[in-house]
């Protein structure tokens, strides 16, 4: 693929738990030449124990909390590709911080694509619930506006698409 025409700056993916915004962070990021950075994954090396150890001493508001610090200190950087917990945009102040300090891009996915993506995953707290395909629907419900309000982009994830073709996609719909 040819270099980038026009784009610069820090791009911040923000969606739902199973969107692809690692895998396809990271591919872009590689694509860039810029650091990519899992907000998630930075702040578990801050603290020294997993996100559900995080949820399961401080609940969800202790670690809100925490991601608000690092979402503020993550945007600050420059030339990085940054993956967002999926609900860090329910905080004001890391809305501000996303849409001031680079470019928003949605993975915009339905609930059951997600479900498809996460359902094996026991790392996502939010989702160790009786029916995650119900909760990834009250999700979907109370985030999907939040996600539409700061997004520069909204970028459909397609099922049945490689993550490359998804990332040359994402490519074009920054091009134009």
């Amino acid at each position: 693929m040819p270099a980038m025409k026009n784009i610069a700056g820090n791009f911040f993916l923000v969606g739902l738990p199973g969107a692809g915004k690692s895998t396809l962070g990271k591919m872009l990021a590689e694509y860039l030449a810029y650091e990519f950075i899992d907000a998630d994954q930075f702040l578990v090396e801050q603290v020294g124990v997993d996100i559900p150890t995080i949820f399961a001493l401080e609940g969800e508001s202790g670690f809100r909390q925490r991601e608000e610090k690092v979402i503020d200190t993550l945007t600050q950087r420059k030339n990085i590709v940054l993956a967002t917990g999926g609900g860090s945009i329910l905080s004001a102040n890391n809305r501000r911080y996303l849409q001031s300090r680079g470019q928003v891009i949605y993975l915009y996915a339905q609930p059951n694509l997600l479900y498809e993506h996460t359902r094996m995953d026991k790392g996502r707290p939010l989702l160790q619930v009786d029916d995650p395909l119900e909760k990834l629907h009250q999700l979907y419900d109370a985030r999907h506006p939040l996600y539409q309000q700061i997004a520069d982009y909204t970028f459909q994830v397609e099922p049945n698409k490689s993550a490359h073709q998804l990332l040359q996609n994402l490519i074009h719909l920054l091009e134009t």
